[in-house]
């Protein structure tokens, strides 16, 4: 079995929705041969495959979130068996650390989901872009002859969308073109990883096996992109860092509104509520703190508001 055949459906997809977004940006007045006109078609393609995944980002939010909590917990578990090399603990410490994972509704792959499933779009794409798109292609879906060719001959600032730095023949263009998009893909892969574990990371999740891996994921994956990059097409490079900053703008949104729970975002979060509040003159609801969860416009105190007696009636 040609193992290919599994991305076709995907690359089909793919077509279509580039097709469909070129089709729109054409109507709006863009060349059709234009290489704005393809790689804004690419970035259509981000926004619509992301727009879909929001329901698999929520659940990998949650996911992050659960794990960074119960860090300290699955801390204590491995300490409890550190040095234990026989087979009975170490089946003791994987079942109390499933048991957590099950008590806390979370698992450390939950929050992999969407680049897992971008993965399959991601490969689609380098297909199409490589086998689907010249004078002589074949067309796949919508991507007709014809809109092949046409996005063949599509440059973006003189770089083919379909080329890459290592191209055989390719132009100084190209390979700064390329250049260029590898350094965004880069550092917004690396400010991406970097947003989410020091900002949004309480203090006991910094430390330990956990923090230590998260902290060698945001510098080895950079470091694979550094590798690999100059082989992606200009089109992939394109669709990356946009999703990338598509990322990175959620999880902004997420961190601002919606901290996790003992991080310093969640302090930046509580300042600017306080200040809000002090501002408007009206009392601040810190539902954080059952001991004090009304917080006084102006106060620093922390002291609980006493309600005031209603009078009784008169008889």
């Amino acid at each position: 079995m040609n193992f290919m055949i599994i991305f076709r459906p995907i690359e089909i997809v793919v077509a279509d929705i580039m097709v469909v977004w070129h089709t729109m940006l054409t109507w709006l007045g863009l060349p059709p041969d234009s290489g704005a006109a393809w790689a804004l078609s690419i970035v259509g393609l981000v926004i619509t495959i992301r727009i879909i995944l929001v329901p698999l980002f929520v659940k990998q939010i949650k996911a992050s979130r659960a794990m960074q909590m119960i860090a300290p917990e699955l801390k204590a578990v491995q300490a409890k068996y550190k040095g234990k090399k026989d087979a009975a603990s170490r089946e003791a410490m994987s079942r109390e650390t499933m048991e957590l994972y099950s008590k806390h509704k979370t698992n450390p792959f939950a929050s992999c989901l969407p680049m897992l499933v971008q993965a399959p779009i991601f490969f689609a794409l380098f297909r199409v872009l490589n086998y689907e798109i010249g004078p002589d292609a074949a067309g796949i879906g919508w991507l007709t002859p014809e809109l092949s060719a046409q996005a063949d001959s599509a440059s973006l600032f003189g770089a083919p969308l379909s080329s890459s730095f290592l191209e055989p023949g390719s132009t100084m263009t190209t390979k700064i073109v390329a250049s260029v998009l590898i350094i965004a893909m880069v550092a917004t892969t690396f400010l991406t990883q970097r947003q989410l574990t020091r900002k949004n990371m309480p203090a006991s999740a910094l430390e330990g096996p956990m923090a230590q891996q998260q902290k060698v994921l945001m510098y080895v994956l950079p470091f694979i992109f550094v590798i690999s990059g100059p082989n992606f097409p200009i089109g992939v490079l394109i669709y990356w860092t946009t999703t990338n900053l598509w990322t990175m703008g959620q999880q902004f949104y997420v961190i601002r509104r919606n901290p996790t729970p003992g991080s310093d975002a969640e302090k930046t979060y509580k300042a600017r509520l306080a200040a809000k509040a002090a501002k408007k003159g009206t009392p601040l609801i810190d539902n954080t703190d059952p001991e004090h969860p009304v917080i006084e416009a102006g106060e620093s105190s922390g002291q609980r508001v006493q309600p005031k007696k209603k009078p009784r009636k008169k008889r």
